[in-house]
């Protein structure tokens, strides 16, 4: 029996090894008993699957449970986004959004996320609460449910949630001026699950590995710029002035600016606050984890937004924002959420709010960040993932938990945040971080300076540092 347990974002596994019926099963009985402890009274569950192997086998075996325990089950047609889960069980009044989905893991992985009624991640005290709960055994004979049987009595429901989406951007978007605007889009949708939407609301843009593939030809569908190079060559090649990369569940943003240069979350984070509060006059908090630019809290003092910072996750953003008036959450690791959305991280939102900004400003995306660098100043940001061993990794740990880290090459620490991780900031705006991973075997550093090789500089003396 294998201990489940939910990680920073959902429970991920490899397929066939802890990823199985069983355990997906033991997984659904534990949302079941949850769903009918905390909504009684006639619940629902929308359910998905994006595109990895055997999402169909596993969603069908997560509905079987829920359908055994007598909820009713909003099952999406096809391969679906998690933001579009999200968006279904917010629509639905669900009491649950259910999606197989290993995010932008590996393609040897599978995972499942759970989503609360108002359309984001479920809250970490429910989650454990859920974890909690998780049985042993499922107990069922699952080849024994009859999901047409289900059907017929109406406890099983098709759902489109890819039209649900596509109707919800079309009423929320100006999407005449980002296609007649005459600049050119491309979307590299990586193998995913969003790569539908693009093809239905832009049939002009260019587009890259938008096909059905598993396998995701053996890359991690990550939208970062070592995993996005055949789309950066694409894009300077010339004929896209922006590039829109998603990841595997379309909940992760990658952007790409008309020369095939990476732009970071960092860049996209305050892009969008500057477009949301001096062009569309939207107000409210900005809610940000740990890892990401303190250029954003300059940006908002300068906006007069009040801002707050959490732990790395985006269900601790999710949790503020259905509780207060929040302009935008995000996260450094491109899992952005902004108001009059739900509170959910979502890829190509993010990605059509940039495009409409350009669209309605005839500016490029340099253009645009120039008038973020007037306010905030310039600044480049690098990270890089050590795959290391357990023991050097908590020897870090433990070093830095001991503020062994005094200095990292010839910058001297002059401060150090520890609300998840370990932040040293150093003088003149520059910071590094160091974290372990709560998805993989890794550990994590990320910097910021004021040229991309003083940033890699710093991750380059952080790694002597710590002997890697």
């Amino acid at each position: 029996m294998t201990k489940i347990k939910f990680g920073t974002d959902g429970w991920r596994a490899i397929i066939a090894q802890e990823f199985t019926v069983d355990n997906v099963a033991r997984v659904s009985v534990a949302v079941a008993q949850w769903v009918k402890r905390e909504f009684p009274d006639k619940p629902s569950i929308v359910l998905g699957h994006d595109c990895r192997f055997a999402g169909e086998l596993f969603a069908a075996t997560a509905a079987k449970v829920f359908i055994q325990h007598g909820i009713t089950v909003h099952l999406a047609k096809g391969f679906v986004s998690t933001p579009m889960v999200s968006l279904g069980a917010f629509n639905r009044k669900s009491a649950m959004g259910v999606i197989l989905t290993a995010s932008h893991n590996p393609p040897s992985y599978n995972g499942y996320k759970l989503k609360g009624i108002y359309g984001g991640p479920l809250i970490p005290e429910h989650v454990q609460e859920v974890e909690d709960m998780i049985p042993t055994e499922h107990g069922l004979d699952l080849a024994a449910i009859d999901l047409k049987k289900a059907q017929k009595e109406g406890l099983l429901k098709d759902i489109d949630l890819e039209t649900m989406f596509v109707d919800h951007v079309e009423a929320n978007f100006d999407m005449k001026a980002i296609r007649e605007c005459g600049q050119k889009w491309g979307y590299d949708a990586m193998w995913g699950s969003g790569q539908n939407v693009i093809k239905r609301i832009l049939p002009d843009a260019t587009l890259l590995h938008c096909e059905y593939d598993p396998s995701f030809q053996g890359q991690a569908p990550e939208p970062i710029d070592k995993n996005l190079q055949e789309f950066a060559n694409l894009i300077k090649k010339g004929g896209i002035d922006c590039g829109l990369a998603t990841d595997g569940d379309a909940d992760r943003i990658g952007l790409y600016n008309g020369k095939g240069e990476f732009i970071d979350s960092h860049h996209i984070i305050l892009l969008l606050i500057h477009y949301l509060v001096k062009y569309k006059k939207f107000t409210g908090k900005v809610v940000v984890a740990v890892s990401t630019t303190p250029k954003v809290k300059k940006l908002c003092e300068y906006y007069g937004l009040e801002y707050q910072v959490t732990k790395i996750g985006f269900k601790w953003i999710c949790g503020i924002m259905i509780k207060e008036d929040v302009l935008l959450g995000g996260e450094e690791s491109g899992g952005i959420a902004i108001k009059g959305h739900i509170p959910e991280r979502d890829g190509i939102w993010m990605g059509l709010t940039i495009w409409e900004f350009m669209a309605k400003s005839g500016k490029s995306l340099d253009d645009l960040i120039d008038e973020v660098y007037a306010i905030v100043g310039p600044f480049k940001y690098e990270r890089n993932d050590l795959h290391i061993s357990e023991a050097l990794k908590q020897q870090v740990l433990k070093a830095c938990e001991e503020g062994a880290y005094k200095q990292i090459g010839d910058r001297v620490v002059r401060s150090v945040e520890t609300i998840d991780g370990y932040k040293f900031h150093f003088d003149n705006e520059q910071w590094m971080m160091i974290r372990a991973s709560g998805t993989e075997p890794v550990l994590r550093c990320y910097a910021e300076s004021d040229t991309l090789a003083n940033a890699r500089k710093i991750l380059a003396d952080c790694q002597k540092a710590i002997g890697a």
